[in-house]
This record gives C-alpha cells, sequence and structure tokens, in this order.
C-alpha cells in the first residue's frame, strides 16, 4: 500500500501518491480525475496501468484529502496544482492522462510547460469555449433537477449518466460501484460547485494548436456528459492527434469497458 504524500501550491494542499519503485525504468504517468472523484475513480484500471508505468494518483484541490482553498480557481490554478506535485515528487517529465475536467487540466499544463509533458492522453474531455460543443441536453437538465433529489438519488442519477444506457440496462451494477468509490470520501458540495464553475469558465480558444506531445485522445460515441464532437475538435487541433471513438461507450468508458 502507497502511503499519501502532500505537495504545496499556494493556499491548497494536494494530496497523491507514488505507485511503482523508482529502480523500475519504466516512465510516470500521471492520472487527473474529472470533477466529484479522487484517485479511486481510476480503479478499474490502475492493475493493469501499473504493469507499463509507473503512477501518480492525485486528488483534485476539494476532492479527496486535498484541501479546498477559499474562493473560485481556475482550470490553469489546478495546472498549477499537477507541477506542484511533479515537483514535490522530483518527477522532471511524466506523461498525462486526464479525464473530463482533468483532461482540461492536462491541456493547459501541455500547452503552458511542455517540458513537462511526455505523451498526453485525453479522455472525455472539451477543448474549451468559444470553440466547442455545449454540454449535452441530458446532462444539462439533470444538472438542473439536482437539487430536488435526495443525496442518495442524485449521486445514481449522475452515475447512470456516465455510463451509457447499454451499461446501466445490461449490468446495473457498474453504476452501484460507482457510488460506492464516491462514498468513500464524498465531496463537499462547495467543491463540486467550484470544480463545476472552473471547467465551465475553461477558454481554450485554440491554444491546443500549440500542443507539442504526441496525443491520444479518446471518447465514447454514447457520452451524455461531453459531447462526443468535442473529441474530434480537440483531435484536429492538436497536432498529429490520434482519435479513437469508442462505439456505444459513455463518458466513464474506462469504468465500462476497462481492457
Amino acid at each position: 500500500m502507497s502511503r499519501t504524500r502532500y505537495a504545496r501550491c499556494g493556499d491548497s494542499r494536494i494530496a497523491y501518491e507514488l505507485r511503482g519503485s523508482r529502480l523500475w525504468r519504466r516512465p510516470w504517468l500521471v492520472l487527473i480525475q474529472g470533477m466529484g472523484f479522487d484517485r479511486h475513480g481510476w480503479e478499474p484500471v490502475l492493475r493493469k496501468l501499473g504493469r507499463h508505468f509507473r503512477l501518480v494518483l492525485m486528488d483534485n484541490r476539494g476532492s479527496g484529502r486535498s484541501s479546498l482553498p477559499p474562493g473560485s480557481f481556475s482550470v490553469a490554478d489546478m495546472a498549477g496544482d499537477v507541477l506542484a506535485v511533479l515537483d514535490s515528487a522530483g518527477i522532471r517529465r511524466a506523461h498525462l492522462m486526464g479525464v473530463s475536467l482533468g483532461g482540461m487540466v492536462a491541456q493547459e499544463l501541455a500547452v503552458d510547460h511542455p517540458e513537462r509533458v511526455g505523451d498526453l492522453i485525453l479522455v472525455s474531455t472539451t477543448p474549451g469555449w468559444p470553440f466547442a460543443y455545449p454540454m449535452p441536453a441530458a446532462s444539462a437538465a439533470l444538472i438542473a433537477t439536482t437539487g430536488r433529489l435526495t443525496r442518495e438519488a442524485a449521486a445514481h442519477r449522475h452515475a447512470e449518466n456516465a455510463l451509457s444506457a447499454r451499461t446501466v440496462l445490461d449490468r446495473p451494477e457498474v453504476a452501484d460501484r460507482l457510488v460506492a468509490v464516491q462514498q468513500l470520501s464524498p465531496a463537499d458540495p462547495r467543491a463540486l460547485a467550484a470544480q463545476a464553475a472552473a471547467g465551465a469558465r475553461y477558454t481554450g480558444r485554440l491554444r491546443q494548436t500549440r500542443i507539442q506531445a504526441r496525443t491520444l485522445v479518446l471518447h465514447g460515441s454514447a457520452d451524455t456528459v461531453v459531447d462526443p464532437g468535442n473529441a474530434r475538435l480537440l483531435a484536429d487541433r492538436i497536432p498529429d492527434a490520434q482519435l479513437v471513438i469508442f462505439p456505444g461507450l459513455g463518458h466513464l468508458l474506462f469504468w465500462e469497458e476497462p481492457d
């Protein structure tokens, strides 16, 4: 069991852990989660990823054991948290994989600090305003009604919305596992609001054209949280990016089909 470490970034204390011996010759891979999840949100893929990489698992500010700073914050602030973790761990350069909000953070880091980023993997994410597809209507409607639901009902509705309708119908236990993982360290509503606001305000403009890292863009065709059209926008903007669309999978595609 790896221990929790902490990095400082301004007013924030960012929790992270390292998996894999420094004696290994495998490259480092930083995993950056999306809104409302801490590092446990990578559970389905950790074992197999660990066969190929030394892993850096971090809790975004406000999630897990990381602190929630006062006031609002931006995606750029969250990218600064990743840099602080790399510095604290003594890692000069690492591959990045970010999902959803974490994918925005990874883009920001790759644009502004190319010397710290090896390969870049962007999962179920968006290039940000003003040149992006908006949130699908199903998710916008769910967010609008969340305040009228009990916490338990809201957790299940959002878990199901993060998966494809096929998975919810054929394998409802996947949604149950998602809810159970989130209940390990329930998110502070203030943190959820701050993370949601950071993602909503993210303005990528066309800065992705400056990304130098070899990039892989992954998206599920049945994503109802982030419009799959955003994956094509990213792949078109990032030089030589590779795009893979997984038919019939939803937002958290690595929970549906970890392999």
